[in-house]
């Protein structure tokens, strides 16, 4: 095990009342992992376009190009003599249902009184079940435009188009006021979490990554974690390799299509080792370090030098870097249950080295 404390110094400066989080050193496994070159892609399905189920004219927009839907959010407003003819016919149909109902209870009355014959019983139930058959397929026609039949109070030729998924508004694609033909696409959307990192993988390694394995993505300074779910059958003519692609899931605001970043995917069953979080990783007098508390028995000697001074709370451990993943790097240097500064290393960092400039001026 390698081992050594940079430095201890005396304490000059306050933390800045930064309360500083300690972790213990534990074991973790570790995935094999593979830096790749990617690309920010969207696949083709990624666009969806909004269409009218009813020719009619467009009256109104309630969205505009760049701005963010919901799924069921009212994107456009049409007027269709469709629509209209439709709603009239079904109120029609309603009256028409009560009269018919009413004439066949009267005849069930007569019928059980003799007074009339089955047959025309049934042809009044016929009637009846013709219409109610009617007005639920008109129902159904109204509701797929989005029209609440049942709460009908008089025909209406308007009907609204809803985002049927979350996204952006790429174009209006139908002027406003303009004739709108059934099928004819009136808005387009590009879909929210249609974004994919393309990765280039190395033909070696083709066999050993899976659908699922992670894959994070460094861009714009931060990373993305993604996961795989297609391997192409097919190299890449250009580069040779072959294509992973990991859906992005999380929101990331200004990701930009056919954008270049760096990938690294973690595969297969790999190895367990003494490991600390990647945020306790310190660059210090050009060497890796990690800072851990001090205890009384690593100052013993020290003691005389500093007698007067109130030491650092903090020593500073040379690490040697094995392995790494998203999360987690493994370590030799440390051992399993020593405590360790596990976040916010750079302000006790910056207090040593204040400390030792104020031990230097002495």
């Amino acid at each position: 095990m390698i081992r050594k404390i940079v430095a201890t110094v005396t304490l000059v400066v306050s933390l800045f009342g930064v309360e500083i989080p300690l972790q213990t050193v534990q074991m973790h496994s570790f995935n094999r992992s593979v830096a790749l070159n990617a690309q920010v892609i969207q696949l083709a399905n990624a666009e969806q376009s909004i269409t009218s189920l009813v020719s009619g004219h467009l009256e109104e927009y309630y969205v505009k190009p760049a701005q963010k839907v919901k799924t069921g959010q009212k994107v456009a407003l049409l007027e269709s003599i469709v629509v209209s003819k439709m709603s009239a016919n079904y109120l029609a149909l309603k009256k028409q249902l009560k009269a018919v109902s009413k004439n066949y209870n009267a005849t069930k009355n007569l019928y059980k009184k003799g007074m009339t014959s089955m047959q025309e019983l049934n042809n009044q139930e016929i009637k009846k079940s013709e219409i109610n058959s009617q007005l639920t397929a008109l129902e159904s026609q109204l509701e797929t435009l989005g029209i609440d039949a049942k709460g009908l109070k008089k025909a209406t030729a308007y009907f609204i188009l809803y985002a049927h998924s979350s996204g952006t508004v790429s174009s209006l694609v139908k002027p406003l006021h303009s004739s709108v033909n059934t099928d004819e696409p009136v808005i387009s959307i590009v879909k929210n979490q249609a974004y994919y990192i393309k990765s280039f993988l190395p033909l070696e390694y083709a066999t050993k990554v899976k659908v699922g394995d992670k894959v994070v993505v460094t861009y714009a300074g931060r990373d993305i974690v993604t996961h795989i779910t297609q391997v192409l059958p097919k190299l890449d003519e250009m580069t040779q390799r072959v294509v992973v692609l990991s859906s992005v899931n999380e929101k990331v605001e200004n990701l930009f299509i056919n954008s270049y970043v760096k990938s690294t995917v973690y595969f297969g069953l790999g190895r367990r080792d003494l490991a600390v979080k990647k945020s306790a990783l310190s660059f210090f007098k050009n060497e890796w370090v990690v800072f851990v508390p001090n205890k009384e028995e690593h100052h013993e000697e020290e003691s005389e030098e500093h007698e007067g001074h109130e030491e650092a709370p903090y020593g500073v451990v040379v690490v040697k870097i094995i392995a790494e993943d998203n999360e987690y790097v493994a370590i030799e240097g440390l051992s399993e249950g020593e405590e360790y500064v596990s976040d916010k290393a750079y302000y006790v960092k910056s207090m040593i080295l204040k400390g030792s400039l104020g031990e230097h001026g002495h």
